[in-house]
């Protein structure tokens, strides 16, 4: 017991600290209230889910999640859709089961196929279905389809989303519930000529008026008109994104309100009669009438203006018998005058702030209402209901802020967020190796930040933005974090404009991305090798002509030792070499003077132009060594094919056998290869039109030598079997003559070979060791 009493002391004490540092003299008489909060959570009050047990949510990304989080915490499974285009999206596998949508609608059609969606929710159990936000969260004809189904909508009724998802009924709803409205058209304007009747007309309301979608939102099928000139165009526009994006062309139009702050407060009604307000939240800063920034509570509003925004949004919500989660929205112009816009019947994108200052879990309370709680069952009551600190969310998109927040998509390579105390992410695409498409919403993650003032909220934010490193796709990181250290958004002083007049938040330097570019490099080096360099611009070209042999290309090569292996083959061949009276030379000029230096590496073009005058010229040599080892890798560095330029030589050199370098088992690579592959390689290389294998390896090792020359010979190729000089022969105690003779014995006992050679990798042999 006395161990609670100190619990409750340092609660006690704790709550005195957060009303001192949040709200300053105002928050004196809050104690009580959040001491009792405080106190019953401290209690365990617990209200488990009574007959919801399987819940669906019939979005996609972060808000899935968030769902499928809130109702596994309270016991219950949870179910998950995905269109095709998602197969690989994280909300998938964060629920108990999931589902794939038919692949007859588009990537958002498949979102929006009601007929589909209740019908997978009938044949899977489940209990209630969660709309999450945007979708089907606001369309009447889905929530009237779960009811008649046995399925319970978690959100307002039918006839709630039908009154506010139409922007004129919910004016006249406001109108009636005595909540302040711009001055603006009572009903829905059918046709141009009317719009300019009310604007431009006898008694009109004059310019600017701002022209809006009757249904939807989202900042589509609206625009501002500051003058006459603009104003049919944009209602005709209007008029035609409206149809587009709602399916509904009709518009509203009213006064304009300049340079105002945009507030919400969040409201918990259970359809009882019960309804209370969360605070409020501000969501000035805007691009084009799409949230960027959210914070909660607003900063800088008289404590009266507050208590209207609050009483004005509960008696509304009271009068039209709402129930669940919903928003209403407010414009707050330069005079602190507040004028309803309208309703949310849905969770909103920044519930997240409210959460965070208010502790209390608005998807769970979603949840159990639906499931019939009434709020003071669930512990929310109004006078028990207090706010801590502030909050601060940034909407992290894929949007490259340089560009014009032009949409970005790939593959996410490398994702590390920003974390630490206070700090919240809900995210769905967070995640190194997730592809962001085109077919949806930009959103990445949501990073929220909760602290005891707004100012330390900010730098919290701004710390844990800047620790975010993604790469891959272009992010308004940069954007937002200029955002959160302006001096305006600091003084607390931003409008709806805030972004719009200030330029210079664009002002910023752009991501480096050192280390990925550093391992494409890296990576590219090891797989295709060191690229090419360019010509050097500080040089001129030289101008010095090649000498071209003279020769009768009308006549076909003269006869070569080509022709002596194909009439008597290897064994054959190499009887012929041995009787012939004189010394036989080869000619390395197509290998060596293309391996050591990076400047003499010959493309294929290079060889193939004095290919001709080679074959009658040299008609005598030995062989012409051109291909394999070192070489075989040359011609992949130069982007040219290997095989591609044997054939192509063959064909012009068809009297002088061709010689290659085989590394054994390794054949022309830097490891040891399955037999298999070496023979298919060399079987491959002789129909390509290769003739002399000089087989070697580089320890002598005798069993990766034989490997080889099995496969060359097996081939009908003829085998070189080359031993590598490691030591001088006269003074080495261990590589002397004998190892070298009992070597040659050795692979000559073994069979399978032609001619032997040394071969003298470092240059070590000297004349007297030669002799």
């Amino acid at each position: 017991m006395a161990f609670m009493n100190g619990i409750r002391k340092n609660l006690q004490y704790s709550v005195r600290f957060w009303q001192r540092n949040c709200y300053g003299n105002e928050a004196g008489s809050r104690e009580n209230m959040m001491s009792k909060r405080w106190m019953s959570q401290l209690q365990g009050r617990s209200t488990p889910l009574r007959t919801l047990q399987k819940i669906m949510c019939c979005n996609r990304g972060e808000i899935a999640i968030r769902v499928f989080r809130a109702a596994n915490e309270l016991g219950a499974r949870t179910v998950g859709i995905f269109a095709r285009e998602d197969r690989h999206s994280l909300h998938r596998y964060k629920c108990d089961e999931s589902y794939m949508l038919s692949t007859t609608h588009t990537p958002v059609g498949a979102y929006l196929a009601i007929d589909d969606i209740v019908e997978i929710a009938a044949q899977s159990g489940v209990d209630a279905i969660h709309p999450g936000y945007g979708f089907l969260s606001e369309n009447a004809r889905f929530a009237q389809a779960c009811e008649e189904n046995g399925i319970r909508f978690v959100g307002p009724p039918p006839n709630i989303l039908r009154m506010f998802g139409d922007k004129t009924e919910a004016r006249k709803l406001a109108i009636a519930a005595h909540v302040p409205v711009v001055p603006g058209s009572d009903g829905p304007i059918l046709s141009v000529q009317a719009a300019n009747e009310f604007v431009q007309g006898s008694g009109g309301i004059g310019f600017p008026v701002i022209v809006k979608a009757a249904h939807g939102g989202g900042g589509r099928g609206m625009r501002v008109v500051r003058q006459a000139s603009e104003f049919v165009e944009a209602v005709r526009a209007c008029q035609s994104e409206a149809l587009q994006a709602f399916g509904d062309g009709t518009i509203f139009i009213e006064r304009f309100v300049d340079r105002p702050r945009h507030i919400e407060v969040q409201i918990l009604a259970d359809g009882q009669g019960n309804v209370v307000h969360l605070f409020e939240r501000d969501c000035s800063v805007q691009r084009r009438h799409q949230k960027v920034v959210e914070i909660a509570p607003a900063s800088g509003i008289p404590h009266a203006l507050r208590e209207r925004l609050w009483n004005d949004s509960v008696r509304l919500m009271k009068q039209s018998g709402y129930k669940n989660a919903g928003t209403v929205e407010f414009l707050l112009d330069q005079n602190n005058e507040h004028y309803f816009i309208e309703v949310n019947p849905r969770v909103q994108v920044e519930h997240t702030v409210t959460e965070e200052v208010t502790g209390i879990d608005i998807v769970q309370s979603q949840l159990k209402i639906a499931d019939g709680y009434s709020l003071p069952e669930l512990g929310l009551v109004q006078e028990e209901i207090s706010s801590r600190g502030y909050a601060i969310q940034c909407r992290v998109t894929t949007e490259n802020p340089r560009n014009n927040f032009a949409p970005d998509y790939g593959r996410i390579d490398a994702f590390r967020p920003g974390e630490g105390m206070g700090i919240r992410l809900d995210s769905a695409a967070g995640f190194a190796g997730a592809v962001i498409t085109p077919h949806y919403d930009s959103l990445l993650i949501k990073a929220t930040a909760h602290a005891v003032s707004f100012s330390l909220a900010a730098e919290k934010l701004s710390r844990a933005l800047g620790e975010f490193r993604v790469r891959g796709v272009h992010t308004n990181i940069p954007f937002l974090r200029k955002v959160l250290s302006h001096p305006v958004f600091l003084e607390q002083k931003v409008a709806t404009d805030f972004i719009d007049v200030h330029p210079e938040l664009f002002h910023f330097f752009p991501q480096k991305d050192r280390a990925n570019k550093l391992m494409r490099y890296l990576a590219e080096v090891r797989v295709n090798g060191f690229p090419m360099p360019g010509a050097d611009p500080s040089k001129l070209p030289s101008h010095m002509s090649p000498v071209m042999p003279v020769f009768n290309a009308h006549e076909p090569p003269p006869p070569g030792w080509k022709q002596v292996l194909e009439q008597h083959g290897p064994s054959g061949f190499s009887k012929a070499v041995r009787a012939f009276p004189f010394a036989l030379f080869g000619d390395t000029t197509w290998r060596d003077a293309h391996q050591s230096l990076l400047a003499t590496r010959l493309r294929t073009i290079d060889m193939a132009t004095i290919a001709p005058a080679t074959s009658r010229i040299f008609s005598g040599l030995f062989a012409l060594e051109m291909w394999g080892g070192a070489t075989f890798d040359v011609c992949l560095q130069l982007r040219e094919c290997p095989w591609k330029r044997l054939e192509t030589l063959r064909e012009l050199v068809p009297n002088v056998p061709f010689q290659m370098l085989l590394r054994g088992a390794n054949a022309v690579g830097y490891t040891s290869y399955p037999d298999n592959v070496v023979h298919e390689f060399c079987k491959e290389a002789v129909l390509a039109g290769m003739d002399i294998f000089r087989v070697f390896d580089s320890l002598n090792y005798e069993e990766n030598l034989f490997v080889g020359m099995e496969a060359v010979a097996k081939a009908g190729g003829v085998v070189q079997a080359d031993l590598v000089y490691t030591s001088d022969c006269i003074t080495s105690s261990k590589y002397d003559l004998d190892y070298y003779m009992n070597l040659a014995e050795r692979i000559v006992r073994h069979g399978d070979v032609n001619i032997l050679g040394i071969k003298d990798m470092a240059g070590l042999m000297k004349t007297a060791a030669a002799k």
